[in-house]
C-alpha cells in the first residue's frame, strides 16, 4: 500500500521558488494566485533596487577615507544627480505602464514599439544633460552652497557623472521596459554586472592601485560610469537577442511621433512627481548645509544607508505597478487592486523591521563610515528620526507606484507638490533655523511630509478612479 508522496521540506521549496524567481520564466502574471505572481516579480525587483543603492554606498565607503570635504562633495553631487534620477525614473514610470498594459493585452509588437521610442527620447536627454553637466559642474556645486574645498575635490566627480548621464538614463529606461514586461531578472542581472565592475574599479581609480591612475573623488565617478555603461551594453545585447517577453528588432527603432508623444505625455507626470520629490530633497540638503560640512556628510551617510531599505521596498512597489498595469490590460481591475493591497501589506512588514533596526543600531551603522564626532552625532540622529516613519513610507510607496502602473501619473505629481513643496521644505526651514532642533528639524520635516503623502495616496487609491486611465 502506497500513500501520497510527502511534500518536500519548506526550505527546499523556498530555494526552488527563489531559483525560479531569479531566472527567466514565461509566467503569466494575469492568472493564478496573486501572492505567487507578486513574489516572482518582487524578489528580482527588490534585489535590483538594492543593487542600484550599492553604487552610492560603495562610492561613499571608499571616498570617506579621503576626508569630510570629499564625502560632502559626493553628497552634494548625488543631491544634484537625483534630478537626473528623477527624469530617468519618471520616464521609466510611463514606459513601465505602457509596456505592462500591452503585455497584458498580449500585444508584443506594441510593447516593442514603445521601447523603441524610449531609446530615442533617452538619446536626446543624454546629449543635453551630458553637455550641460560638463560645462557647468563648478557652477552647480557653488549654487548648492559647497565650500571652496568641496568644489575643488568634487568638480571632476560632478562633471564625469553628469557627462556620462547616458549610462544612468538607459540603465533606468531599459530596466523599466523589462520590468513592465515581467522580465525583472534581466534588470537585476544588468545591475549585478554594473556593480561588480564598480566595486573592482572604485579603489583602483580612487587610490591609484597597480597600473591605475590616482584620481581621488573623480575616480569614483569614472568607476561608476564605466560599470553602468557595461550594464547598458548587456541590456541592449539581451533586448536584441529576442529571448525575453519583448520581441525587439531594429525596425522598432523607427520613429513614431504619435507613440512618442503618448509616452512623453504619460511620463511627464512621472517626471514631474520625481522632480518635485528630488527638488525637495535638494532643498533639504541646502538647509542642512547651513550647519557646515559635518552636517552635510552626516546627512549623506544617513541617506546612503537608508537607500538599502528604500530601494528594495520600492522594488516591491514596482512589482505592484507591473501587476496593476498588466491586469488592467487583461481587463481585470479587481485583480489589479488586490495586487496593490497585497504588496502594501508585505512592504509594511518589511519596512517596520528595517526601521526598528535603524533605531537600535543607528550609531553603529553611522560609525562604519566616520569617526568624526559631529558627523557621527548628526548621522545617528538622522537615521533614528527617519526610521520612525518607515511603516508609513512602505504603504505610500506601493500606493504611488500602483497609480503610476495604471498610467495615472498626474495624481501622484499633485500629491508630491502638496506634501514636499508646500509642507516639507517650509517645515524643514522653520524647524531647522527657528528652533533648537537644528538639522534634526529638517529630518523631522521629512517624516511628517512622507507620512502625509501616504495618507493622501491611500485615500486617492480607494476611490478607484485610476482604473479608468488608459496607457
Amino acid at each position: 500500500m502506497t500513500g501520497n508522496p510527502r511534500p518536500a521540506p519548506i526550505w527546499r521549496r523556498s530555494i526552488a521558488f527563489l531559483g525560479r524567481a531569479l531566472r527567466d520564466n514565461d509566467e503569466d502574471f494575469t492568472t493564478g494566485p496573486i501572492r505567487r505572481a507578486l513574489a516572482l516579480l518582487a524578489i528580482p525587483m527588490m534585489l535590483e533596487m538594492a543593487m542600484e543603492s550599492i553604487f552610492a554606498v560603495v562610492d561613499i565607503a571608499f571616498v570617506s577615507r579621503l576626508g569630510t570635504d570629499a564625502v560632502a562633495a559626493v553628497g552634494i553631487t548625488e543631491a544634484l544627480i537625483t534630478v537626473l534620477y528623477g527624469i530617468a525614473i519618471g520616464l521609466g514610470v510611463g514606459l513601465t505602464a505602457m509596456v505592462a498594459r500591452r503585455v497584458g493585452e498580449k500585444d508584443a509588437e506594441g510593447a516593442a514599439a514603445v521601447t523603441g521610442q524610449s531609446i530615442w527620447i533617452g538619446a536626446v536627454l543624454s546629449v543635453v544633460i551630458g553637455i550641460a553637466g560638463v560645462i557647468f559642474a563648478r557652477d552647480l556645486l557653488e549654487i548648492m552652497g559647497a565650500s571652496e574645498g568641496v568644489i575643488e575635490q568634487g568638480q571632476g566627480f560632478t562633471a564625469v557623472l553628469l557627462g556620462g548621464s547616458f549610462s544612468i538614463i538607459y540603465l533606468f529606461l531599459l530596466n523599466a521596459a523589462f520590468r513592465g514586461a515581467g522580465d525583472a531578472t534581466v534588470a537585476l542581472r544588468s545591475l549585478w554586472l554594473a556593480n561588480g565592475i564598480n566595486i573592482i574599479l572604485d579603489p583602483c581609480l580612487i587610490f591609484g592601485l597597480g597600473p591605475f591612475p590616482e584620481m581621488g573623488v573623480t575616480g569614483a565617478a569614472v568607476a561608476t560610469t564605466i560599470g553602468r555603461s557595461v550594464g547598458v551594453i548587456y541590456q541592449v545585447w539581451y533586448l536584441l537577442g529576442v529571448r525575453g517577453r519583448i520581441t525587439f528588432h531594429i525596425r522598432h527603432l523607427r520613429l513614431m511621433p504619435a507613440l512618442s508623444a503618448r509616452l512623453l505625455l504619460i511620463s511627464l507626470g512621472g517626471i514631474g512627481q520625481f522632480l518635485v520629490a528630488t527638488a525637495s530633497w535638494i532643498g533639504v540638503m541646502r538647509i542642512v548645509a547651513i550647519y557646515g560640512s559635518p552636517a552635510i556628510a552626516a546627512y549623506t551617510i544617513a541617506l546612503r544607508m537608508m537607500e538599502f531599505t528604500f530601494l528594495p521596498a520600492w522594488g516591491l512597489g514596482n512589482a505592484a505597478a507591473t501587476l496593476v498595469g498588466q491586469n488592467l490590460g487583461a481587463q481585470q481591475p479587481d485583480r489589479a487592486e488586490q495586487s496593490a493591497w497585497q504588496a502594501a501589506k508585505y512592504n509594511a512588514v518589511f519596512m517596520t523591521v528595517a526601521g526598528a533596526v535603524l533605531l537600535v543600531f543607528a550609531q553603529g551603522i553611522t560609525g562604519l563610515f566616520t569617526n568624526e564626532p559631529d558627523v557621527l552625532h548628526w548621522g545617528t540622529r538622522c537615521l533614528q528620526i527617519m526610521g520612525i516613519g518607515f511603516p508609513m513610507y512602505a504603504v505610500g510607496m506601493v500606493m504611488i507606484q500602483s497609480l503610476n502602473g495604471a498610467g495615472d501619473t498626474a495624481t501622484p505629481t499633485l500629491l508630491n507638490l502638496i506634501c514636499f513643496w508646500l509642507v516639507q521644505i517650509p517645515l524643514a526651514y522653520v524647524l531647522a533655523t527657528k528652533t533648537a532642533l537644528e538639522p534634526n528639524g529638517a529630518f523631522i520635516a521629512i517624516v511628517v511630509s512622507e507620512s502625509l503623502l501616504t495618507v493622501l495616496s491611500v485615500i486617492v487609491f480607494r476611490r478607484g478612479n485610476w482604473k479608468l486611465h488608459s496607457a
